[in-house]
């Protein structure tokens, strides 16, 4: 997962730590931060941009890109499994990206195989990143026939 934005509330770091520990050493899960541009004063266009620099430098090469936005794909948590079940078996790395306060530049959006959507709702951002990461532990889950998530 790479992300704009560097702090998050103390709540969400502890949702978040307490799921990568529940991850066994095969699933690996990281998260990179990116600065987020500051906003005062500076033109849309040129915020998106510059996270948008800074999120490319960030992505592993080679990596399949799923965006997170809010008109992206509606997918059942068990869609999500199958499809990270699927990028797995063809040993395709996948990268989430979640963007800055106003989202993300168009050209990573175009870049992204997949655009996901977690909620019809407006989430904060350090919700959405539990989320993710809760969603990525019930995908595993799933994928490794584990009781966490129960149909």
């Amino acid at each position: 997962m790479v992300a704009v934005g560097q702090r998050q509330p103390r709540w969400a770091e502890e949702a978040i730590d307490d799921f990568l520990q529940r991850f066994p050493s095969g699933f690996t899960v990281t998260i990179r931060e990116v600065r987020a541009e500051t906003r005062s004063g500076q033109p849309l266009e040129r915020i998106l941009a510059a996270e948008a620099e800074r999120l490319r430098v960030a992505i592993p090469p080679g990596a399949v890109l799923v965006a997170l936005d809010e008109r992206g794909q509606d997918w059942t948590t068990a869609r999500f499994a199958e499809q990270l079940g699927k990028w797995r078996d063809a040993s395709e790395p996948v990268t989430f990206l979640i963007g800055g306060p106003d989202g993300l530049a168009p050209e990573i959006k175009r870049a992204a195989r997949v655009l996901l959507r977690l909620s019809s709702l407006t989430l904060p951002h350090a919700l959405a990143r539990v989320l993710l990461i809760e969603q990525l532990y019930r995908a595993w889950s799933l994928l490794a026939g584990h009781p966490y998530h129960r149909a």
